[in-house]
């Protein structure tokens, strides 16, 4: 199906698409403008009787990849993948790290405030990474909702068995009724604990154990660095004094020492998290009905009914189609958009004043740069050879480095003046 141009009009209100040429004859006419290149959209400026059509947008929520698909029973109207934010957790680290550096410095006393937090204060508080995704998904939608008359929202949520999935991954039986409330460290006071309990109170470097005789000082190790894989168990290893602190010298180099004992269930515990607190918040915000759908639906619709590949827009059309969406019965005729785009949100503010590291003379360089640099700002859109791509990185000399919204390379050190400017940039990179 050929690409679509949103309207919206004179007031601001979405309409329903029209084709490329008719757009054309708006402009010409004078009888509309340009409000946004990407998805290209234009505004009546003349009043218009609002013809519209039963439009359901179908939301396959993701910790990654967030599938958005808008449609009539007809034709799709707007597909786009969504990339939610993944560095807030490496981020809320560096940060920590800077505090904890501050308050060994020989400057004046600062108290200490640890009671003084969010979660102490709010029932309902989420960590920061899991709150910057559900905003991630809420914007997402709103801003469908912004250039298409979306008469219905629906999400696809999961919720994941994470007992079932590590007893499946350590070929265990599956869990019964009183399995769950015996968890993996059922019976142990906390992490550190059940680590060295698990290892046998024993260094699985070079096998040293605590003895009436000898007496040995276990370490818990991690794995992955805190800031990447966290405090989970099949993060930690035990370890005594003396390979530890060879380790981080470098002295031992084994692999196993370096490499996770199981893969992360980071994406699944967020999925679980999040499911009722977006479709709650949806519910609030919007003021078109929200409804919840599931996984099992939505494949049996993709594969049976629509004969799809698996892909996140085809599941959210598949969302839209489904149960809890049209509720099609019959093989529908539907026309899938061509152009499917990529959204990411990126942050623009850096906080930290200074680069970590101590130049000659023990001068810290300044880590904070102008607002434009050349006229340009940092993730504004840009052409290149003839190729559409994003600031990531500027020098006051303007020399600059660009990449595709994905962040692949595209140059390395590049001057502004060969460079075509395209959009300014928002917080939502779109291409």
């Amino acid at each position: 199906m050929p690409n679509k141009v949103y309207v919206i009009n004179k007031h601001g209100r979405p309409l329903m698409p029209c084709s490329p040429a008719k757009a054309r004859h708006l402009l010409d006419a004078g009888k509309a403008k340009v409000k946004k290149r990407t998805p290209f959209t234009i505004q009546l400026v003349y009043g218009s009787s609002g013809y519209t059509q039963e439009v359901i947008l179908g939301v396959d929520a993701g910790s990654k990849t967030i599938g958005v698909s808008a449609l009539t029973k007809k034709e799709e109207l707007f597909a786009a993948n969504v990339i939610p934010r993944n560095d807030v957790v490496d981020l809320l680290s560096t940060r920590r790290e800077f505090r904890r550096a501050r308050r060994n410095c020989k400057t004046r006393y600062c108290k200490p405030r640890f009671d003084n937090r969010v979660r102490s204060k709010h029932k309902g508080w989420l960590a920061p990474s899991v709150e910057v995704k559900i905003q991630g998904h809420i914007t997402a939608i709103r801003r469908v909702c912004g250039i298409l008359p979306v008469s219905k929202v629906v999400v696809e949520t999961a919720e994941f068995d994470l007992q079932l999935l590590k007893a499946i991954e350590k070929g265990k039986p599956v869990p019964q009724g009183e399995d769950y409330q015996q968890g993996e460290m059922y019976g142990h006071y906390n992490v550190r604990q059940y680590v060295l309990w698990r290892d046998n109170y024993t260094c699985q470097c070079c096998g040293a154990h605590a003895t009436k005789k000898k007496e040995v000082r276990l370490h818990v190790h991690h794995l992955e660095s805190r800031k990447v894989g966290g405090d989970a168990p099949s993060n930690l290893i035990t370890l005594c004094d003396s390979c530890h602190e060879k380790f981080h010298k470098g002295i031992i180099t084994a692999a196993n020492l370096k490499k996770r004992k199981r893969r992360s269930m980071r994406d699944a515990t967020f999925m679980g998290i999040m499911r009722k607190t977006l479709i709650q918040r949806l519910r609030a915000e919007l003021t078109i009905p929200v409804a919840e759908t599931r996984g099992y639906i939505t494949k049996t619709t993709r594969e049976k009914l629509l004969v799809l590949p698996k892909s996140h827009t085809n599941d959210a059309l598949a969302i839209a189609l489904g149960k809890h969406g049209f509720n099609v019965g019959y093989l529908p005729e539907i026309a899938q958009i061509d152009k499917i785009y990529t959204i990411r949100p990126v942050r623009h503010h850096n906080r930290q004043l200074h680069k970590a590291t101590i130049l000659k003379g023990g001068i810290r360089k300044s880590n904070q740069t102008g607002k434009y640099v050349f006229g340009y700002r940092l993730f504004d859109k840009v052409q290149f050879n003839g190729q559409d791509c994003f600031i990531w990185g500027r020098r006051t000399t303007g020399i600059f480095t660009i990449k595709t919204i994905n962040g692949k390379m595209i140059k390395d050190g590049i001057s502004f003046k060969k460079l075509k400017p395209v959009e300014k940039s928002t917080s939502y990179l779109i291409a």
